[in-house]
């Protein structure tokens, strides 16, 4: 007959698996500009609306990354201004990206938004861990007071300049778009160079087309009547 050992659940034992945290709260500071929230917002509800029918990605704003191989919230962290992890689930209840409770997956697309107290440690730092440690493929800034536009795609492990196309566009492999400055801001573009709008812009669209087809049915229904048709009831 096998016995087991009886434990006493008011003692601590020793020997207790104790697994590292993965629901982590993000800690990353408030943004520095309306124009740096504007932006980011941009990029990431543009992205939501071309991939609205898509559920194997994770793309966030001012998140902070935790990826320290001792698995500990205190050390070894970031938090790009934008990112994008494919292959994943697309679940928005996530406080922060811990990559040990992901599956090791670290950011397919990373986007930082310069300013005057990050541009040097985005060219610098941050690029460096982005290519060393993160092996992210896609590695943007922009800057929205200076426009300053660049991209580097990851080859043979080291960063390479994306050559830029003749409107100064620069193309994501991971993303499968363009990124270029339109209006003064970073947008998307697809590979036959159309825009890709934001839910607002969509919802604006579509109220212009609506008033423009009111305004066409009016007008129709007057040349009607100016040729005597009976319109009454219509």
């Amino acid at each position: 007959m096998t016995t087991f050992p009886i434990i006493d659940n008011n003692e601590s034992c020793a020997d207790e698996v104790k697994f590292p945290p993965r629901d982590i709260w993000s800690e990353e500071p408030p943004l520095e500009s309306y124009a740096h929230l504007q932006q980011i917002l941009i990029l990431l509800q543009s992205l939501e609306w071309l991939w609205q029918d898509r559920n194997d990605y994770f793309a966030a704003a001012n998140l902070t990354i935790y990826y320290s191989p001792n698995q500990k919230k205190s050390e070894d962290f970031r938090g790009p201004d934008f990112f994008v992890v494919l292959g994943t689930e697309r679940r928005l209840d996530r406080k922060s990206w811990v990559v040990w409770g992901e599956g090791g997956k670290y950011p397919d697309v990373i986007v930082e938004i310069l300013s005057p107290s990050t541009a040097k440690i985005d060219r610098g730092e941050k690029k460096q861990i982005y290519q060393d440690i993160f092996r992210t493929p896609d590695y943007f800034w922009f800057d929205p007071e200076t426009l300053e536009f660049q991209g580097f795609r990851l080859m043979e492990g080291q960063y390479q300049a994306i050559e830029p196309t003749d409107r100064g566009w620069l193309w994501s492999d991971r993303l499968g778009l363009f990124l270029g400055i339109y209006q003064q801001q970073l947008r998307y573009f697809n590979r036959e160079g159309e825009l890709i709008p934001t839910p607002a812009e969509v919802a604006k669209q579509e109220r212009q087309e609506k008033v423009l087809a009111l305004q066409q049915i009016e007008q129709l229904k007057s040349r009607l009547r100016e040729l005597g048709a009976d319109l009454e009831g219509i």
